[in-house]
């Protein structure tokens, strides 16, 4: 299908988190929503009257584009609060593209928040009932996942220890950013030793349960170029689902980034073996895996044997997760907006220890339920467009 989007029409100019890890007692999800949004105009130059286009998810807030309008004083002229779960970010990318190059909005801000670490997460995430799933008692979301690396782990010859090597690989990219919640090493063994969550799963196979939030600013290419920092350009978006639940996945080990990837890589008139940094959903260890696969940088199948020599890590031969991941820097429950954000920092050249030297092309794929729902974006510096 002929892509609708025009590659490089529009651009990231702006980024910043919220306060990560445990905020402090009282914040609410659109204390940390306006807080990224605030730090995000700041980072390009641009106020809130230059806003007016917002875009916003959250599992706390049946209603967070409209709260965090309320909020911020805002009268946008267009707003989005679409829900995908964790790929909700990648899809309001896309979307806020659409809004820009139809004229519907110029400046759009794009935002999150979570308190899921304060509040508690049996408070935050409410379990959904499945009549086909709910009577076999799952650790929801994780016995999920631990079916997809079963499946893997039986039909492709997959190790314990090849998906310990991815953690271990995000927690030496996390040991690099001041702002990762994990600050100490992480071998194979402490992985496979650490308690059991849904097996083949241990703790340190899922990924961490903090507070935070954030936010992006998105323009035109044309009032990109006018900004303070250098523009990243959105070059190619694709999105898919396949499934709600589980149980109704058509294939363990296949996930839609193979159909969502194609489509970015199509606008982008790129392939994965153009992409400089990869940054990808990584909810568990088995969902880095997957992806790899499915965005096309080894072969389905090779996923094990790929991150096994530390070919993700700090020094192998493809960054992966720079920012340390969903397993080591930080995770509040929809984690698709800090890959947007790292993905930005490595275009700019801004990640100081780990910055990826000539980073000219980076992919942010995200991921939202149980593998249900994928979007990705491909991004460019200026030398791309």
């Amino acid at each position: 299908m002929k892509p609708t989007l025009r590659r490089g029409a529009a651009a990231i100019v702006g980024v910043a988190e919220s306060d990560l890890g445990e905020v402090a007692a009282g914040m609410s999800v659109i204390d940390l929503m306006a807080q990224g949004a605030q730090r995000a105009l700041a980072d390009c130059g641009l106020g809130l009257a230059d806003v007016d286009g917002v875009f916003a998810a959250a599992g706390q807030s049946r209603m967070p584009s409209t709260a965090l309008c309320e909020y911020l004083q805002l009268t946008p002229r267009y707003q989005d609060c679409t829900m995908m779960g964790g790929s909700s970010f990648m899809t309001h990318v896309a979307h806020a593209q659409a809004a820009i190059e139809a004229g519907l909005c110029e400046v759009a801000v794009i935002a999150y928040g979570s308190t899921q670490r304060s509040a508690g997460r049996s408070n935050t995430a409410p379990r959904e009932v499945n009549p086909y799933e709910t009577p076999y008692r799952p650790v929801t979301p994780a016995s999920a996942y631990a079916l997809a690396a079963s499946r893997h782990m039986h039909q492709y010859g997959t190790t314990r220890e090849q998906l310990a090597q991815i953690a271990v690989a995000a927690r030496g990219w996390a040991l690099l950013n001041p702002a990762a919640w994990e600050k100490t090493p992480l071998t194979v063994e402490q992985v496979l030793g650490s308690r059991l969550v849904s097996s083949p799963l241990t703790v340190r196979d899922c990924c961490l349960v903090t507070d935070g939030g954030g936010a992006l600013v998105m323009t035109s290419a044309e009032r990109a170029r006018t900004l303070r920092k250098p523009p990243t350009f959105v070059l190619g978006t694709g999105e898919t689902i396949s499934h709600q639940n589980i149980s109704s996945m058509p294939d363990l080990t296949v996930t839609g980034a193979a159909s969502s990837g194609a489509q970015a890589y199509a606008m982008a008139g790129l392939t994965s073996r153009d992409i400089d940094v990869v940054m990808v959903y990584d909810a568990f260890t088995i969902t880095t895996l997957l992806f790899l696969e499915d965005l096309g940088f080894c072969p389905k199948g090779e996923g094990g044997r790929f991150v096994a020599d530390g070919a993700i890590a700090p020094g192998g031969r493809l960054p992966v997760n720079t920012n340390g991941g969903g397993l080591s820097y930080c995770h509040p429950g929809m984690y698709g907006l800090f890959v947007l954000m790292e993905a930005v920092r490595q275009l700019r050249g801004e990640c100081s220890a780990r910055q990826v030297p000539g980073c000219e092309t980076a992919i942010a794929h995200g991921n939202g339920g149980v593998l249900s729902s994928q979007s990705t974006v491909v991004l460019g510096n200026a030398s791309t467009v």
